[in-house]
């Protein structure tokens, strides 16, 4: 009995210890997201500058595709960067949509109604649940993590038109992993370590009950 009332202390005392979240790690937080956008959006300038040069036969309005359906990029590609020959380089590209072009052949107005308000609620509603201090470590790695990623690229959509990608993984270009860049990584990051937390939380809690039983 002594030991079930321990662990229903224990459990109790970190629920409430996931209630607060000092000012601190507000302004860690905080100064993460500002630092990481930056990278994100100057490996991007470094990508435009780089990887691509003007063109005067991208599409005209931005991503809108024409007679043919085609959408001609905004400017053209140089030479890509390679890291790794076969496998891993630097090239520039332009997505129109989502992660991975998802979207991309969607109207303009319902492209950009869907991308404003799902970043907007996400860096709101990660933002909040942090602050009030939900979630355990492994989320507060995640906030900056993914509030940075969907910051830049919100960015480009307004400043651009589209997102500037430019990692491309490949086999010899037999198959291409489809083009990302620093806010993609960041955001994949962030969601993976959220269903981390979110497994190792749900083998705890079953734990703990299998226990109390």
């Amino acid at each position: 009995m002594a030991d079930l009332t321990c662990q229903t202390d224990l459990l109790e005392s970190a629920a409430v210890s996931r209630t607060t979240r000092s000012p601190k790690a507000i302004v860690l937080c905080l100064a993460a997201i500002t630092a990481l956008t930056a990278m994100d959006l100057g490996s991007k300038e470094w990508a435009l500058d780089r990887l691509s040069q003007p063109s005067t036969i991208g599409s005209d309005p931005v991503c809108e595709p024409d007679a043919y359906g085609r959408i001609l990029p905004q400017r053209a590609q140089k030479p890509p960067v390679i890291l790794i020959d076969g496998y891993l380089e630097l090239r520039y590209a332009e997505n129109c949509g989502a992660a991975f072009g998802f979207m991309r052949d969607m109207p303009t107005l319902v492209r950009k109604g869907v991308f404003y308000v799902a970043a907007t609620g996400a860096i709101v509603l990660l933002l909040g649940m942090f602050m009030i201090g939900r979630g355990g470590r492994l989320f507060a790695v995640s906030v900056p993590l993914i509030v940075a990623g969907a910051i830049g690229n919100f960015v480009d959509r307004v400043n651009l038109g589209y997102v500037v990608d430019f990692v491309r993984f490949h086999l010899n270009d037999r198959w291409a992993y489809p083009t990302f860049n620093v806010a993609d990584a960041w955001i994949t990051i962030g969601v993976v370590l959220i269903l981390i937390e979110g497994f190792v939380d749900g083998r705890n809690e079953k734990r703990a009950k299998e226990a109390a039983a």
